[in-house]
């Protein structure tokens, strides 16, 4: 249908429906007929961490805003590239996790097996296990001595009672839970003993860490954007959101600028000839809204 006027809401109701909007054309795909099904792919924004390849391309920016210079290796589809490459690498991720996931099935099998038999010989005679072990002996050996593969056998063996810990020794410990005890030391021997009492009577535990800056956090969106550059930047970036339709002066001033935008991602990633993609085709397209 072609929506001359729309509420949001209305829209809305509709989009919950499977209608989309193109400009002012308002359809619903066909999906059990079209021969190219429509899925949704949505972004939640307050859940979004920036990728690598995010980073890099911010990196990119930033550095041309603030000194001007452009990568040598940049070439215009690098941005897809790396995308693509984002996709195949979390491709792969996920037939590792399913690889490892069947590895872990079957190793329990096999455990649940080699338990089920182990209670089925426990009640059996010591006497019977014994003969049996000495039968499995002379068995490799023979096999062995044949030239047989190893593999093929089976050998149970009953592990040797062991001494155990000994407890003369300390325990062994971590080289992390070393180095903390030697700071511990170090710092009981830095501070006065009345200091450290106040501390441990304000319910701090007598570890005497400060606690650790949070290091390594990962920079949000906003940060990456909105990094402060220098006074001397070569250029500057502003950001503004304009009305479109009905369009405002701000958007009639731009207007040439972001249609040719438009005809070079036409012309670069759809491999349009440059007479298709026309002003009012960008207009009908991106600009036109029905939406009050």
């Amino acid at each position: 249908m072609w929506a001359h006027s729309m509420t949001v809401q209305d829209y809305q109701d509709l989009i919950d429906r499977g209608w989309r909007r193109s400009g002012k054309y308002v359809y619903k795909p066909v999906m059990n007929q079209t021969c190219c099904p429509q899925y949704t792919i949505r972004c939640r924004p307050l859940q979004f961490q920036p990728s690598k390849s995010h980073k890099k391309v911010l990196k990119k920016m930033l550095k041309f805003l603030a000194k001007g210079e452009i990568s040598k290796g940049s070439c215009e589809d690098e941005p897809m590239d790396s995308a693509m490459a984002d996709a195949v690498a979390g491709d792969f991720a996920l037939i590792n996790k399913l690889d490892i996931q069947c590895d872990l099935k079957t190793l329990s099998d096999d455990l649940k097996e080699s338990l089920e038999s182990e209670e089925k010989k426990k009640g059996k005679n010591s006497k019977k296990e014994e003969s049996n072990e000495l039968v499995q002996s002379q068995d490799i050996e023979e096999k062995l001595g044949s030239g047989e593969p190893s593999h093929s056998v089976k050998v149970h063996t009953v592990p040797k009672p062991g001494k155990g810990a000994d407890l003369s020794k300390p325990p062994c410990r971590k080289a992390k839970e070393i180095r903390k005890e030697r700071k511990r030391l170090k710092l009981m021997q830095q501070k006065p003993a009345g200091e450290l009492e106040g501390f441990q009577a304000q319910g701090h535990s007598p570890s005497l860490f400060p606690p650790k800056a949070k290091s390594n956090q990962p920079k949000s969106l906003e940060d990456l954007i909105f990094e402060s550059l220098p006074e001397s930047a070569s250029h500057k970036l502003e950001v503004r959101v304009v009305r479109s339709s009905p369009p405002s002066s701000q958007f009639k001033a731009t207007f040439q600028e972001s249609y040719q935008v438009y005809k070079r991602y036409q012309m670069v990633i759809h491999k349009d000839p440059p007479d298709k993609p026309t002003v009012s085709q960008f207009t009908r397209f991106l600009c036109s809204s029905p939406l009050e």
